[in-house]
């Protein structure tokens, strides 16, 4: 569906150290690949850079690809420990590992930024606790040369909707941390990232995320309250979203 709208760390992350060129020919947009795990949680603010990708839904069945020019994986419900129940997680994992091994664009966000870490031998599992809402995200000392992250405010509001965390994967660069959540971004190789809090919220992937009030609840989370705090802080996280899509989009053809 077309989206409108060591030595073995070397062989893992190709070219590690080595200067980041960002080309628009670089890589066939037609050939990128964009999976979505649930309804009405689409991109949101990275749509716009995705223009000609080919949309897979794994809610509708869709089967994962076995090979991809660029990846983006967004988030989802499930936990990436689940592919016994859920088949597509393990070929999602298979095609991120490929991705990354082939020095490919690849950016997963929460349950992609999980898929990404275990397809690169990270542990990831349940945290101690949700975190859900917009709370501050600090930079680490990596983001000030990273290709996506250097002209980012050194914190920020995020919104935050999840409840597994992972460790750092080996050979990774840590970029970003919350105070519950030591891992919030990393870079894996030139041209890897996952983002665990949600950058490509807009209204409408919010408004599809809050109707799960059940989990709200569970979590200690005003609905009015956190719809309020949106209006104050969706505008501020869409302009640091512009930024770090924009410089991801640069390697895209």
């Amino acid at each position: 569906m077309n989206l409108i709208e060591g030595a073995e760390e070397a062989a893992l992350y190709p070219q590690v150290g080595s200067p980041v060129t960002r080309k628009r020919a670089d890589v066939s947009c037609a050939g990128m690949v964009v999976i979505q795990h649930e309804a009405g949680e689409g991109a949101g603010t990275l749509a716009p850079f995705l223009r000609g990708a080919n949309l897979v839904r794994t809610f509708a069945g869709e089967k994962v690809p076995a090979e991809a020019d660029a990846l983006v994986v967004l988030g989802g419900g499930m936990g990436a420990y689940e592919q016994d129940r859920l088949p597509h997680l393990a070929d999602e994992i298979r095609l991120l590992r490929r991705c990354v091994e082939a020095g490919r664009p690849v950016l997963g966000i929460c349950l992609g930024s999980q898929l990404l870490a275990a397809a690169l031998g990270a542990e990831v599992a349940k945290a101690p606790q949700k975190e859900i809402g917009f709370y501050r995200v600090r930079l680490l000392p990596g983001a000030r040369d990273d290709a996506l992250f250097p002209a980012a405010p050194e914190t920020f509001v995020a919104f935050h909707w999840h409840g597994d965390a992972f460790a750092l994967p080996r050979g990774a660069v840590a970029l970003a941390s919350s105070t519950l959540t030591p891992v919030q971004a990393f870079r894996a190789g030139p041209r890897a990232w996952g983002i665990q809090f949600h950058l490509e919220v807009d209204e409408e992937v919010l408004s599809a995320m809050v109707t799960g009030e059940a989990e709200l609840a569970e979590a200690g989370v005003d609905k009015a309250h956190l719809m309020a705090q949106a209006a104050r802080e969706l505008p501020r996280l869409h302009e640091v979203a512009h930024g770090v899509f924009g410089r991801w989009a640069a390697f895209l053809g």
